[in-house]
């Protein structure tokens, strides 16, 4: 992975966590175990601290920042969606951020809530637990049902076996010219999407 120190500063990884070969990583950047950073990521430690705790995610494309002096934090199991970006604010324990949605400085995202895609968390909010996030600006649309945050749990232990799929079995190949007559499908467990749960 491209990782660069700093003054001096150099990112810490676990050995534990897993973070793309694509995904760069600058100065005051600590990843820890069990964490799960996809391709195309980027975390600028150059102002700020960037902290990914236990289990957490941080999938394709997303963008941690923060002003000098601010830690942004995603704290154990948080889980943030394609896209997304964090700047100087903290994600708590078990929460989520869509795709796409923005997180701004100084705001919290309360345990086990969900911020929708797209939506955006104005500096300075803080968002209660168990709640759905959604809109421009954020606010909050509802409570979250049990079966919700259990979805929501369901998608993170994905990425946390993902970690450790990719870890053993992802290497760099040269593609097929065409698809093999036989070809397998993923066996990646059997997480649905929330709106197909919600129809069974």
């Amino acid at each position: 992975m491209p990782c660069y120190a700093i003054d001096g500063i150099r990112p810490v990884v676990h050995p534990d966590a897993y973070v793309h070969p694509t995904a760069v990583l600058i100065g005051d950047v600590i990843v820890g175990p069990g964490v799960y950073v996809g391709p195309c990521a980027s975390l600028r430690g150059d102002f700020g601290r960037l902290i990914l705790e236990e289990g957490s995610n941080l999938q394709d494309t997303c963008v941690m920042h923060g002003f000098p002096g601010t830690d942004t934090v995603v704290e154990p199991d948080g889980h943030i969606g394609h896209g997304a970006v964090l700047h100087g604010c903290r994600i708590r324990e078990n929460a989520m951020v869509g795709m796409n949605a923005v997180v701004m400085d100084n705001a919290v995202v309360g345990e086990s809530s969900i911020v929708a895609a797209s939506a955006f968390v104005r500096a300075n909010t803080e968002l209660p637990e168990r709640s759905l996030i959604v809109g421009v600006p954020a606010k909050v649309a509802r409570a979250l049902s049990e079966d919700e945050i259990e979805w929501k749990r369901e998608g993170t232990r994905t990425y946390q076996e993902l970690a450790l799929r990719s870890a053993r079995g992802m290497v760099e190949v040269s593609p097929l010219t065409e698809m093999e007559a036989d070809r397998p499908r993923m066996n990646a467990g059997d997480v649905e999407p929330l709106y197909q749960r919600r129809h069974r």
